[in-house]
């Protein structure tokens, strides 16, 4: 077998591209996701220097970190961390998230936007990236707080929001009657597929586990957890729905069992090292010609992004009883968006629902929001009003 050399310089360039742009932002103390995406830029066919000569074939590739990445969700999903903002969680989430959809809904006439268009942005805008929260949140002290719990809460429920996005959004279009059937069977085979799993995940999955576990061999465990992740996923696709969606529900069956902690660990590695190359992957299929050529669909994402969400989230929180200093942070914390809204509005794209000015502009204000997310979580507290500050400290009662 000969290899082909063109694909292992690319594969190089990917790499070095990730550690360049990940140690800039390390040492910037930046999110790495942002030094991925820039990383990416600079070896896109979009600018000048070296360049992949075949996006494609790393687009296949970077669909690895997509379904490592939803597994590992699946495999820390906490209902026990759930149960503690329960109402705000679970019922806040989802209106959180409709109201975002709506948002977009109202502003889309204005910018030329269809009824489509305007609700996969919506949706896309509606996640925030619980993995870029909980760094900021670690890095500043502050997961155990209030306005902590409450933002990892709702964040877990957009989490699981995305399984279900990506399911429904490629479902989209005119909705006639092809498109209603269509949007049924696909709710239908997910629920169809939930039956199997329930089994697997209390009867058959923990015996095999324990048995593979008994070997103390770490590379056939290894093996097993991917099996299953990557045999899940594939599994749903055959079934028309989504790699997303089998990752996570492949997550969901180790989390049942005694070794869930022990497979994620031995899964991180792995997964970090392709969740870089699917963001180096992302930012190298921006082309800055688009995005700067459609600068006014940039700024109204970041908007409604930024702005938006801020008064969404602080309303929302709000109408659950927290403090007006817990809500304005709880808000203030989930203006960005991040790794679930590449994979939403990959999805879109990949079913034609939006074009490529749309891919971009969404792709450049997940990156600009984090950014922006991070410097404002520093310094907007600082002039919180002292009012705020003494009701986000006092016992109040919220609905929990």
């Amino acid at each position: 077998m000969v290899s082909d050399p063109i694909f292992f310089r690319d594969l190089a360039y990917v790499l070095v591209a990730a550690l360049v742009g990940g140690s800039a932002a390390w040492l910037l103390k930046q999110p790495l996701i942002v030094g991925y995406v820039l990383g990416g830029m600079l070896i896109s066919p979009f600018t000048p220097g070296p360049a992949v000569s075949d996006l494609h074939h790393f687009e296949t590739v970077a669909e690895m970190g997509v379904v490592l990445l939803m597994f590992s969700i699946g495999l820390e999903f906490s209902s026990q961390e759930l149960l503690r903002v329960k109402w705000v969680a679970l019922i806040g989430g989802p209106l959180g998230i409709f109201l975002s959809i709506g948002l977009s809904l109202a502003v889309g006439p204005w910018l030329g936007w269809n009824a489509v268009e305007s609700v996969v942005i919506g949706s896309v805008i509606s996640v925030a990236s619980t993995m870029v929260l909980v760094r900021l949140l670690v890095d500043r002290g502050e997961l155990q707080s209030q306005h902590g719990t409450v933002m990892i809460g709702i964040t877990l429920v957009e989490d699981l929001a995305v399984v279900a996005l990506t399911v429904l959004l490629p479902t989209l279009g005119p909705m006639d009657q092809g498109r209603w059937l269509q949007f049924g069977g696909a709710l239908v085979k997910a629920g169809i597929f939930l039956i199997p799993v329930v089994y697997f995940a209390s009867k058959v999955v923990p015996p095999i586990l324990t048995r593979v576990a008994r070997t103390q061999n770490q590379e056939l465990f290894l093996l097993v957890v991917l099996s299953l992740a990557i045999g899940t996923a594939a599994l749903t696709q055959a079934l028309g729905l989504s790699l997303a969606l089998g990752a996570f529900l492949a997550g969901l069956l180790i989390s049942e069992s005694e070794y869930a902690h022990e497979s994620f660990a031995r899964l991180l590695s792995l997964r970090d090292a392709f969740v870089a190359m699917f963001f180096v992957t992302i930012g190298a299929l921006i082309d800055p010609t688009i995005v700067f050529g459609n600068w006014l669909l940039l700024a109204t994402v970041i908007g409604l992004v930024v702005f938006g969400k801020m008064i969404i989230w602080t309303g929302v929180v709000r109408l659950f009883g927290y403090p007006i200093g817990t809500s304005f942070l709880v808000g203030l914390g989930l203006t960005q968006i991040g790794e679930f809204s590449f994979v939403l509005v990959g999805v879109s794209r990949s079913a034609g629902l939006v074009g490529n000015e749309i891919y971009s502009a969404t792709l450049a204000a997940s990156l600009i929001t984090i950014f922006l997310n991070t410097q404002l979580l520093h310094f907007v507290p600082m002039w919180m009003p002292v009012e705020w500050k003494a009701a986000k400290s006092a016992s109040v009662s919220p609905v929990v």
